[in-house]
């Protein structure tokens, strides 16, 4: 089977927590059979990262090949569009509860980040 003909989809970095693996989420739209409305349809795919180079949240382009592992059938091919924004979940969080307490909690936590930004 040549290379050119092996089907490709795009999709999103859902998930890099396993090594080498990436979760791709895939959203199509299609008609519903009976109402014949717009209906969506997302699709996770786990697919080969073999340098680690996606992030959460890049758009991917991944295409199918031989069987990796138990449950990867795909590779990837290239990053499309690199995520904006590379703050963790936890740094936001903490962010979020620095804005909603005192000033001088919020100096506090300026301090911080400017301490932890010179290291």
């Amino acid at each position: 089977m040549e290379r050119n003909r092996r089907s490709t989809v795009q999709g999103t970095v859902t998930s890099v927590k396993n090594e080498k693996t990436i979760t791709v989420t895939v959203s199509t739209k299609r008609n519903d059979p009976l109402y014949q409305k717009r209906v969506s349809y997302t699709k996770k795919y786990h697919a080969h990262d073999e340098k680690g180079e996606a992030q959460l949240g890049d758009l991917v382009t991944i295409m199918a090949c031989r069987p990796i592992s138990k449950t990867k059938r795909y590779r990837l091919v290239s990053i499309d569009k690199k995520a904006t924004g590379s703050e963790s979940a936890a740094s936001v969080e903490e962010k979020l509860e620095a804005l909603e307490g005192s000033s001088a909690e919020v100096a506090s936590a300026k301090e911080e980040a400017a301490e932890s930004k010179g290291e």
